[in-house]
């Protein structure tokens, strides 16, 4: 599992950081939470839990991709302001 500090507690799938911990290893963190969730204590209690976002979608039971999600916006009304000041050429030297 993750072994990178010396306080870190894992079990079979999840890894429990302090919050100082998570701050000082988060790309460890980050690599752990594909194992299983990351569960971050605040003064010795639980109060946040990583997870990838594969897992997140599982447990919500979302089943589209980030891209798709991301893409799928409306139409957005949107008025242009007019700009007052004068166009200028553009210097490509």
């Amino acid at each position: 599992m993750v072994g990178y500090c010396s306080n870190v507690s894992t079990s079979s799938m999840a890894t429990t950081l302090s919050s100082r911990e998570f701050n000082q290893n988060t790309s460890e963190a980050k690599r752990a939470a594909h194992e299983g969730p990351v569960f971050i204590t605040d003064r010795g209690h639980p109060a946040h839990v990583l997870l990838s976002i594969e897992e997140y979608m599982r447990i919500t039971g979302q089943h589209e991709k980030i891209a798709d999600l991301l893409a799928m916006c409306d139409e957005v009304e949107f008025d242009m302001p007019i700009s007052k000041e004068l166009a200028r050429s553009a210097d490509f030297h």
